[in-house]
């Protein structure tokens, strides 16, 4: 992991809420108060991100995708970047309900959505009226603003990265009932007991969400990264190994 606690106070990922704001469970991450505002302990975030990046590089390997989940106005650009960097899912406009646990109906949704983007170039465009037309794209303009980013989400994912666990109760919930571990971005305003692996720090500024949020996309691509040349590495000592297998006169054939 590359983040260090230098781009972490950079970032201004230590500034919590108001004092009056805060949630008691947050304690073991507060470093201090200052000015009517919780400082939050960024060594311990430190600590934290290093253990999501492990839980997401485990995922990664495994075979399983991440999704990504922010919907508050400061994070959604970030979320949607980062995600599309490291080709995973994410919901960056407004988490549906049931969108884990009712997954079944969300994908007719996205089935939907892909029916739509087929009939602008099969030639269903041309046999309908102007009327219809404007109609069936503003359908897709808005199923493509809140599915877009779990489209090709086929199944479930392996984990789930939440920038702001309180504005996304429901997702954290979701994910939870479902066994699917989630890691969320706590400020001293939530329940860090809420998600499996909870990263303490500012989940508002633009600049701590964001270097966070690269630190979890990081993971994915090396993760991927390790995966692909493990893969690449065990292909090679199988070949070796069925070569060694053949006798030695087969050998001497196919070389002549």
């Amino acid at each position: 992991m590359k983040t260090s606690l230098q781009d972490l106070l950079m970032a201004g990922t230590h500034f919590g809420h108001l004092t009056r704001r805060w949630n008691p469970k947050m304690k073991p991450y507060i470093f201090m108060e200052k000015n009517g505002i919780y400082i939050i302990d960024i060594k311990k975030t430190l600590k934290q991100l290093q253990l999501a990046t492990e839980e997401i590089a485990k995922v990664i390997r495994s075979g399983e995708r991440v999704l990504f989940v922010g919907t508050k106005k400061q994070a959604r650009d970030i979320v949607k970047m980062e995600a599309e960097r490291c080709k995973q899912f994410y919901v960056n406009e407004r988490w549906l309900g049931g969108t884990l646990t009712n997954f079944v109906t969300i994908k007719k949704s996205v089935k939907r959505l892909k029916n739509i983007e087929k009939m602008a170039t099969d030639g269903t465009y041309d046999k309908l009226v102007k009327k219809e037309i404007l109609n069936v794209e503003r359908e897709k303009e808005k199923l493509e603003r809140i599915l877009g980013g779990i489209k090709d989400m086929g199944k479930l994912p392996g984990a789930v990265f939440v920038v702001d666990v309180k504005k996304e109760a429901i997702a954290v919930h979701e994910a939870v009932r479902l066994n699917i571990p989630v890691i969320g971005i706590v400020d001293t305003n939530s329940d860090p007991y809420e998600v499996d692996i909870p990263i303490p720090g500012n989940d508002d500024a633009f600049k701590s969400i964001n270097v966070i949020t690269r630190t979890i996309s990081d993971a994915v691509i090396e993760a991927g990264q390790t995966a692909a040349a493990e893969q690449v590495e065990e292909k090679g000592i199988e070949e070796k190994k069925a070569l060694e297998d053949v006798p030695a006169e087969v050998q001497e054939e196919k070389s002549e």
